[in-house]
């Protein structure tokens, strides 16, 4: 079984100090400006956070067969002092990067990991559109093949990292033809940013993490070499529902983060905050509550590190793809609700308090809804755990 070891925990401690010091006295202002720190993205670099799934030889760290677990410390630590900056890890790592060390060529790998690694540049992932999401495979956005270029044309929705001034490319799915059962052949492509007919559309005015970069994407007759197609033709959909399982263990790290920190926020406020003449937390209608919190934080972080752990094994080739998409699955949709409780029940014990965007459980309480969203619903969760079990769903 699964134990996080002395390094991990030396890991974990240095994250959280670079988190204490760096992000955290900018994060209510960031939050309130929308503003992305663009400028942290070399010192998440510098830190290693990028490269910890990558191998030396394009800057990484060489931890390929053990770095997905380092990685959602890395997304947790990031997470309990803001979920944006957990995200924007999250999601330049495994939507970013991923996809072009999992099925790029050597000169695609040479040509942008470095500096994805180094935190020079963002990479994002463009699957969902705005009549496509939990169903991507009714992906409307077509790519034809002509004179050695691809032609695409279509728009992309809930993209993130994909409008920053450190952007260099996005992949994004798009229908290629049809395979030979009738159902559409979905490719994937690499566009670079600045392409011609490439558009980041305005940034998106959202309920929650305001410091992420998140854009819809535009595509009219937008011309990319032939030599941009990631992965073999009409493999797409296949390689985003491997990228997927590993993004629902990261997602599951961030729920984490995001409990841990309304646990330790509710916790203290309990202890020093006083009614009719004593602590709130000697009341059992909020101890209890706390006592339940703790209890899903502990039961989160099992589920998390176990799928993080197998992730690992499977990378080494000791356990199946299937273990790790039924981890996966269940540890993102526990975590994910178990956020959205934390939040909810952090923020009734700061009563008034809690209404106030001038504490973070304020933030976290808008930032915790998209858990349960992204990285497919717990709808989708649901129905990948009754098939793991045999189950017709």
């Amino acid at each position: 079984m699964f134990e996080l070891t002395k390094d991990h925990d030396d890991f974990r401690h240095a994250v959280r100090d670079f988190a204490a010091d760096k992000i955290a006295p900018h994060v209510a202002g960031w939050d309130r400006e929308h503003h992305f720190p663009s400028d942290l993205m070399p010192q998440l670099g510098d830190l290693g956070l990028f490269g910890l799934v990558v191998p030396q030889e394009y800057g990484g760290a060489g931890l390929e067969h053990g770095g997905f677990t380092y990685l959602c410390l890395a997304i947790e630590e990031l997470g309990r002092v803001d979920q944006s900056i957990g995200i924007t890890l999250s999601a330049g790592v495994g939507l970013g990067i991923n996809p072009i060390l999992s099925y790029g060529t050597e000169e695609q790998k040479q040509s942008f990991l470095p500096d994805l690694v180094a935190g020079r540049t963002l990479a994002g992932f463009g699957l969902t559109e705005p009549d496509a999401g939990s169903d991507a495979g009714a992906s409307r956005t077509k790519a034809t093949l002509a004179d050695g270029s691809w032609t695409i044309n279509g728009a992309k929705a809930f993209i993130t990292n994909s409008g920053t001034d450190r952007t260099s490319v996005v992949t994004v799915t798009a229908r290629t033809g049809t395979a030979a059962d009738g159902r559409p052949e979905i490719s994937a492509i690499m566009v670079p940013s600045g392409t011609p007919g490439f558009t980041a559309e305005k940034p998106y005015d959202k309920l929650g993490w305001h410091i992420s970069d998140t854009h819809g994407l535009t595509f009219a007759d937008c011309v990319v070499p032939e030599g941009n197609l990631l992965g073999e033709r009409g493999q797409g959909f296949r390689q985003f529902l491997k990228i997927l399982d590993d993004g629902r263990i990261a997602i599951s790290a961030l729920a984490l983060g995001c409990a841990q920190a309304c646990l330790e926020l509710a916790t203290d406020y309990a202890k020093t905050r006083t009614s009719f003449g004593r602590p709130i937390g000697v009341n059992q209608g909020v101890s209890f509550q706390l006592a339940d919190l703790a209890t899903s934080v502990e039961a989160a972080r099992l589920l998390t590190y176990k799928a993080a752990w197998l992730k690992d094994e499977q990378e080494a080739g000791r356990r199946s793809v299937a273990e790790v998409k039924q981890a996966a699955a269940i540890a993102k949709l526990y975590s994910t609700e178990a956020a959205v409780v934390a939040t909810r029940t952090a923020t009734q014990i700061f009563g008034g308090n809690g209404f106030m965007e001038e504490y973070p459980v304020a933030r976290f309480y808008r930032d915790a809804k998209i858990l349960e969203i992204g990285e497919g619903t717990s709808e989708v969760q649901r129905m990948v755990i009754a098939r793991g079990l045999g189950l017709p769903a």
